[in-house]
């Protein structure tokens, strides 16, 4: 009999992720600002990672975002980073850039400061990109800086995951 802990790690987002990824033969890559690289490196803790996850942009800085993922910069000025709009264009961006079929996006607030009215402490945008299509959902998450953080990766790998079995709306 398998552990608790056994069981969540076997069945941990990333390899869900990386499994479905397998199934169609895909390749992935992510854009990060708020959570700093964390979903590649859940990633690449998977053994064999590398023949479906192909790198990432850590896109902390507005200038990364527009000038190495191609994030307009009207978009940038008039929507925010932290936007639908940007985390679509930098899924956009990142696969194209790294010439995956699939890309997972995530802005937002962190804490514990730079929260506004509109867009309080926890606001994250996560999007995800597959050959049929990019979804962004917007999340308001609970908690201190990395409790947001960890529920972002989470998030965004769970999103890829849905859209990977046919279970989110394009």
């Amino acid at each position: 009999m398998t552990n608790p802990t056994e069981r969540m790690t076997t069945d941990s987002p990333e390899r869900r992720a990386l499994a479905l990824l397998a199934e169609r033969g895909w390749r992935l890559a992510t854009a990060e600002s708020c959570t700093g690289g964390g979903i590649g490196a859940r990633l690449t803790s998977v053994p064999g990672a590398s023949d479906h996850y192909v790198g990432g942009v850590v896109s902390y800085a507005n200038e990364v975002k527009r000038d190495v993922l191609g994030v307009p910069e009207a978009t940038l000025r008039d929507r925010g980073a932290v936007s639908e709009e940007t985390v679509r264009a930098m899924c956009a961006g990142v696969a194209r850039l790294c010439a995956a079929e699939c890309a997972v996006a995530v802005s937002g607030v962190a804490g514990p400061g730079g929260g506004t009215p509109e867009k309080p402490v926890g606001t994250v945008w996560v999007g995800a990109l597959t050959p049929e299509g990019c979804v962004a959902r917007l999340f308001r998450f609970p908690g201190d800086r990395e409790e947001v953080r960890n529920a972002a990766q989470a998030a965004a790998l769970d999103l890829l995951c849905r859209m990977l079995r046919g279970e989110e709306a394009i």
